[in-house]
């Protein structure tokens, strides 16, 4: 699928129509059908390039972050933006989450802060935090949103209550942690770093669990399909790669790109994987 003329930072898959939409550093979030059909206008950010998009659990909004370090929220049905941008981090916004219920998001910045917001007002509902990350590459909050989990440069990934407090720093990548996904039960944190590796963790103790490796450049984003059976990771090296979590070993070849990848996302019934980056092309493969 052809249409940003800039790489794409951001996936999302839509449930409820099947469609995709995706963020770019060209400054636009697009929607589309499966077959590559673009629906409606692009949705513009004043040229700031999107480096960052989450879709509400219920689909009626999305935010997006811009490297001019604002926030904005945009309604889907309509296809226009709610209100003014918000407030603003100090540097491109790198990351984004919505809580399980609805009521917060939470933006990570190259600035290292991490910020959450009120989506009704656009305000921010507690002070920064600091997360001594250098760039924030990644924030999730777990799948009961009562704590949300960070990474960025550095090895380390964070864990954090909902009042700020961190919880559990857990060590043993060797460099900046890119992506995060929680397991449904909020057991397992799943971490993706430039040191080429994925790694499954206890999240109560930040017990390291499981090594996965296979890639041979930075692994950039990573998705856990609905059953849990599987993860699958996109990488600098080309690749989208597909993982079994009973066995902990790839299933099938790498499915290959002509550039470095830099998103991913799962569709929610499974029958696509779609993934994007430097190329400016998105690709849909068939689970």
């Amino acid at each position: 699928i052809e249409g940003h003329t800039k790489c794409i930072w951001s996936l999302a898959c839509m449930d409820t129509n099947c469609n995709i939409m995706s963020a770019s550093d060209d400054g636009s979030i697009h929607q589309w059908r499966r077959d590559g059909e673009l629906m409606k206008k692009p949705w513009r950010s004043n040229r700031a390039g999107v480096g960052s998009m989450a879709v509400c659990p219920d689909e009626t909004m999305v935010v997006s972050g811009s490297a001019d370090g604002r926030l904005r929220l945009w309604n889907v049905k309509e296809g226009s933006m709610v209100g003014d941008p918000w407030g603003r981090h100090s540097a491109p916004v790198t990351c984004l989450d919505w809580s399980p219920d609805t009521r917060e998001i939470a933006s990570g910045s190259e600035d290292g802060t991490v910020r959450r917001w009120n989506p009704d007002t656009g305000l921010q509902i507690a002070p920064p935090i600091k997360t001594g990350h250098g760039r924030v590459h990644a924030v999730k909050y777990s799948p009961r949103g009562d704590k949300f989990a960070s990474g960025g440069d550095g090895d380390v990934v964070c864990v954090w209550s909902k009042d700020g407090e961190l919880l559990i720093e857990i060590k043993g990548h060797d460099h900046s942690v890119m992506s995060l996904c929680w397991s449904k039960n909020g057991a397992h944190i799943f971490s993706a770093s430039r040191d080429m590796t994925i790694r499954q963790w206890q999240s109560i103790d930040g017990q390291e669990l499981v090594v996965f490796r296979g890639h041979n450049n930075p692994v950039n984003s990573i998705c856990l399909t609905r059953d849990e059976r599987h993860l699958v990771s996109a990488s600098s090296d080309y690749s989208v790669r597909i993982w079994d979590l009973e066995t902990n070993v790839q299933v099938g070849d790498p499915l290959w790109h002509d550039d470095e990848l830099l998103a991913l996302a799962i569709s929610s019934d499974e029958p696509y994987i779609a993934s994007a980056g430097l190329d400016k092309k998105i690709y849909l493969w068939s689970m």
